[in-house]
């Protein structure tokens, strides 16, 4: 068919531009809209089965319309014989035409009737908002981790919606700061969490109770921050009533804790009456985790603290009169500490770590005095160079033995020799009640669990991982008895026989 002209339409332009600006929304997003408009227009004319496309001039408004017609293979099933046709029929309009390709049909341009007008609006409204939301959802998804400004527009069940210039956000009940009350008008500043594209247009979620709220907030407050000159390393909060921000210098020459409370206080004391009045504590960082947890458990004085790596736990020892200050009001502040260090603290009295380190030895000493055949004196020396367990004495080089006070080398030697054969003797008694009772192998595969801890559970009906996977932690801790495992070990042992609960969960959903 041959090309027809289309007059330019200026006004079309006009319009396009308008729209764009007005509705702040992208020149082609409106032309695109106002396209698949005036392609509705036309199928409601030419009929809905046809493949009708509409193209507007970007510069002159000019319209063309056509219609597209599929080439297909002879044998292929024709779906819609309006928009599809056989390879042998597109060869007498086109001679080179072949199978994938389109023949198009210039259309003279339509008028709009009454009701393809309001079709053709309706769209392209539609289309526009369309725009509107995914350039919403573009903007408020780059203001995700910063604070913004609002204005309570109403209350429902509790959450606020708050108006924030363009559009609303949304300040949930749980992430507004207990005893915190609003009404409508009032101005409220929070954390942008979280941006989700939804049909109603995109839902903007605020919080004021996580720990980057707070840190943002001294963001604002601390030019140092802002500036990268101090760096803050990490953030707990009680949301309302306490909060512990670990702040470090790039500046040796800089005070970190100074910068962020400020002359009199003034610079912390403005992000404290933002939160509603909730306490905070600046905290020093330091590389040495020991210096840092004296320093997360001020205001209360540590007189000594015990790291356990592997089981990423604490001990913090304090004296008697600063205990409930180390614990705080309802665990608050050991609780804080625990949070910014990332780990576990367990805080005791100088009287509890001794009576619970009297009652390790105790144990320790014992089980070397039975064993090796020995008097306490030998136990309580082996146990002073860092000996824990008999396998230690039989596997350490003799040297390391000899080279005890008060030990010579026939001494070591008759130690270890007795070492080996209790461990030799333990092994053969083990296969034989391993047999007996029924245990699993791979319960020898926990770690943290020894053959007598594996006799004692199997003892007592604890035979299998899945049998050991159903207890709690205390109930494991009180069938191996006092002072043989902590919670923490309790716990991990637990968690590793469950392990394979998930990878057969995990098995069965591919």
């Amino acid at each position: 068919m041959e090309n027809i002209e289309n007059m330019p339409r200026p006004e079309i332009v006009l319009v396009a531009d308008t729209v764009a600006r007005e509705k702040n929304i992208d020149r082609e997003d409106v032309f695109v809209a106002m396209e698949v408009a005036i392609q509705k227009g036309a199928r409601s004319k030419y009929g809905a089965e046809h493949d009708i496309r509409a193209k507007i001039d970007r510069k002159t408004g000019a319209i063309s319309l056509s219609r597209y017609r599929e080439v297909v293979d002879d044998d292929a099933l024709i779906e819609n014989e309006a928009a599809q046709l056989p390879l042998s029929l597109a060869k007498k309009y086109k001679s080179d035409a072949k199978v994938g390709d389109f023949l198009i049909d210039e259309l003279p341009p339509i008028d709009f009737g009454r009701i393809a007008a309001q079709t053709a609006k309706q769209v392209i409204v539609q289309k526009v908002r369309e725009a509107e939301r995914n350039k919403q959802f573009e903007e408020y998804k780059e203001k995700i981790g910063t604070i913004v400004n609002g204005t309570v527009k109403r209350i429902e069940f509790g959450n606020v919606v708050l108006d924030i210039g363009k559009t609303e956000a949304i300040l949930r009940r749980d992430e507004i700061i207990p005893r915190e009350k609003f009404k409508n008008g009032d101005r409220i500043r929070a954390y942008v969490l979280d941006v989700r594209r939804e049909n109603r247009g995109p839902q903007i979620f605020l919080s004021r109770t996580c720990p980057e709220f707070l840190a943002k907030l001294f963001t604002q407050e601390v030019p140092e921050i802002y500036d990268g000159i101090v760096k803050i390393m990490g953030v707990a909060r009680d949301p309302g009533s306490k909060a512990k921000i670990a702040v470090k210098a790039e500046d040796v020459t800089v005070d970190a804790v100074g910068a962020c409370v400020g002359l009199r206080g003034i610079r912390v004391q403005a992000v404290v009456n933002e939160l509603q009045g909730e306490k905070i504590d600046v905290v020093p960082y330091s590389e040495d985790k020991a210096q840092y947890i004296v320093s997360a458990l001020a205001p209360a004085e540590v007189t000594k603290v015990v790291l356990d790596e592997e089981n990423n736990r604490i001990e913090a020892v304090v004296a008697q009169d600063q205990f409930s200050l180390a614990i705080g009001r309802r665990g608050q502040n050991v609780k804080l500490a625990s949070q910014l260090l990332g780990c576990d603290i367990d805080v005791l009295t100088e009287e509890q770590e001794q009576e619970r380190r009297s009652n390790e030895n105790k144990v320790r000493s014992q089980r070397f005095m039975d064993a090796l055949d020995v008097d306490e004196m030998i136990a309580h020396l082996l146990i002073a160079e860092g000996f824990s367990t008999v396998d230690e004495v039989a596997m350490v080089d003799l040297s390391e033995l000899s080279s005890i006070e008060g030990f010579d080398d026939d001494v070591a030697k008759e130690l270890q020799a007795r070492a080996k054969e209790f461990v030799a003797k333990r092994e053969a008694d083990f296969a034989d009640k391993k047999k007996s009772l029924g245990i699993d192998d791979a319960l020898m595969n926990v770690e943290g669990l020894d053959q007598d801890m594996i006799i004692t559970l199997a003892e007592k009906g604890i035979k299998t991982l899945d049998d050991l996977g159903d207890l709690a932690a205390d109930e494991l801790i009180e069938m191996l008895g006092d002072n043989v495992i902590s919670q923490t070990e309790a716990n991990k042992i637990i968690m590793e026989a469950r392990e394979h609960w998930f990878q057969n969960e995990g098995d069965a959903d591919k």
